[in-house]
């Protein structure tokens, strides 16, 4: 039986655009035409000033909240609903399916008309800037003018950075959380070595594998359990696993799989190619590599410097060591330069990067308050 706080089945709808003015990307080249995959929750006020949106990491997709038909619940159920972080008795929210993604946007395993075939490699490259650009589109047939707040976490928030740059008109309050503002060679190396983990499978055929019946799902999960560990922490991994044996009292000496996060990082690995597909990894790991907001800006103040109107919650974690403390820090200065109204914590957490998914409770606290001080801020008439 469903909770008071359940948003229960969600529906997921589509949004298609860009038919005869195929949208423009930073590459040059253009794209269309584009369909999105999005979900709402809650209801559009009278004034059609209540709306968040919500936009996903890496791995994500549409479905942040309630369940799919099949049972699957949201990946951030835990923060959207009634009387959650994002209540939906207050806000409307809205989070869609990245283009370049696999979960019902238009990406490289999408249909290209001219060809009648999927566009595999023959998609263009991406950035994160184009991602954004779809979302507002979507925003746009929505009947929003202006987001109440964009959110997101690690790829989300480069996303929601980018919403602030690219359309400070269009946002109201903005929450990065877990997120930087450029990719660090850290962060480039080990999206590179996760592709390379695909290229190497015999069955990506460079990208062109969509009709031959055999994925490269064995390169896929390889760059997938390279990616997971950069999502934990050491603590979290001393924590949940130690040097627990697999299913077994002593070492097999052989290379069968001896400790539990062996098998922890397979079977993360095997799930992934169950619900990804390898060119999208290709294509967003690379749109986050290209991502630098400074970049043709000169510096990162000067790239927020149409952005000190709007109102910031800046989250980072202690345990974090894909995004570190020095990445948030980087940000609230720039936009602190520029006298932007910014809220920063950094989170004491033993759970690395995922932990903006993990501390519910605490995320539950500093994300109702700010948001409680954005709508009074700006007067808006919640329902």
């Amino acid at each position: 039986m469903e909770n008071s706080n359940s948003l229960g089945v969600v529906e997921r709808k589509y949004f298609a655009f860009a038919q005869d003015a195929p949208m423009r990307l930073d590459s040059g080249e253009t794209l269309g035409p584009i369909t999105l995959a999005y979900e709402t929750y809650g209801r559009l006020n009278a004034e059609r000033d209540n709306a968040i949106l919500i936009v996903h990491a890496l791995s994500g997709d549409a479905h942040a909240a309630g369940l799919t038909p099949d049972g699957k619940l949201g990946w951030w159920d835990d923060c959207i609903g009634p009387g959650k972080a994002f209540d939906t008795n207050k806000y409307f929210v809205i989070c869609s399916n990245v283009i370049g993604g696999c979960q019902g946007s238009t990406g490289p395993g999408s249909i290209n008309l001219q060809t009648g075939k999927p566009y595999a490699l023959g998609f263009p490259v991406l950035t994160i800037a184009d991602m954004v650009r779809a979302q507002r589109h979507l925003i746009d047939h929505l009947g929003v003018e202006k987001l109440l707040a964009v959110v997101g976490g690690s790829m989300g928030g480069m996303q929601v950075l980018q919403w602030t740059v690219s359309y400070p008109d269009r946002v109201l309050a903005a929450l990065p959380l877990a997120t930087t503002a450029r990719h660090s060679p850290m962060l480039i190396a080990f999206s590179e070595v996760g592709r390379q983990a695909i290229y190497a499978d015999p069955n990506w055929r460079n990208g062109d594998y969509y009709d031959n019946g055999a994925r490269p799902n064995t390169g896929l999960a390889l760059a997938r359990m390279i990616g997971h560990i950069t999502y934990l922490s050491e603590e979290s991994m001393h924590q949940k696993f130690g040097r627990r044996l697999e299913a077994r009292e002593h070492f097999g000496y052989d290379f069968s799989t001896d400790f539990a996060i062996e098998g922890y990082l397979h079977y993360k690995g095997n799930r992934f190619t169950e619900r990804f597909d390898a060119n999208s990894y290709l294509y967003i790991t690379k749109s986050m590599d290209y991502f630098d907001l400074a970049n043709g800006n000169g510096s990162l103040t000067k790239a927020f410097e149409k952005c000190a109107a709007l109102m910031y919650l800046v989250v980072s974690f202690t345990s974090d060591w894909l995004y570190p403390t020095y990445h948030s820090k980087e940000m609230v200065s720039a936009l602190t330069a520029i006298g932007a109204d910014v809220t920063y914590c950094n989170l004491q957490s033993t759970w690395g990067h995922d932990a903006f998914l993990l501390e519910v409770e605490t995320m539950t606290r500093l994300i109702s308050d700010f948001l409680d001080r954005v709508v009074s801020h700006h007067g808006i008439q919640l329902p």
